[in-house]
């Protein structure tokens, strides 16, 4: 799929919030496989089924090679990993077992809600759950997004 950009200051704590001791005194090298564990960590709690799944980060940059069994997975994980304060860019090497249509991304700003994207994207406010159960489980509530928080709009059937 490419290159993905997103806001790096916005996004989920992944990382933690300021240095451990241990993290202050590790170099570059050793920070990047940390970031790189925590992110394929955050990725497999939420039970993504993606094969051999690696991901590498280079100081704001994340590159994540493996097998999605679908698009709406490998689209799920770029999100995962882009909606992660302190990841600027994802870039996508994955695969995907079973083809099917990508998805629309739509970045969140202050004063949007579900319905109103719906209504932008498909010409219906009352699709607002489609999109809701195409970000789950990032998304536990649909009053609980974030301006700068990537959303996923799959195509209707």
């Amino acid at each position: 799929m490419g290159l993905f950009s997103f806001i790096k200051n916005a996004g989920a704590k992944v990382f933690g919030i300021g240095k451990t001791t241990a993290e202050e005194t590790a170099d570059e090298a050793t920070l990047a496989k940390q970031k790189a564990t925590k992110l394929s960590n955050a990725v497999e709690t939420l039970g993504f089924k993606v094969q051999d799944l690696n991901i590498e980060v280079n100081s704001d940059n994340a590159t994540v090679w493996g097998q999605a069994d679908s698009q709406a997975t490998r689209e799920k994980v770029i999100l995962v990993l882009g909606n992660t304060e302190g990841i600027a860019t994802v870039d996508d090497r994955m695969t995907v077992e079973i083809s099917e249509p990508e998805a629309q991304f739509h970045t969140f700003v202050k004063g949007d809600y579900l319905s109103k994207i719906a209504k932008k994207y498909y010409g219906d406010a009352m699709k607002y759950p489609v999109i809701f159960e195409a970000n789950k489980p990032m998304l536990t509530n649909p009053d609980n997004i974030y301006p700068g928080q990537v959303l996923r709009i799959p195509a209707l059937d």
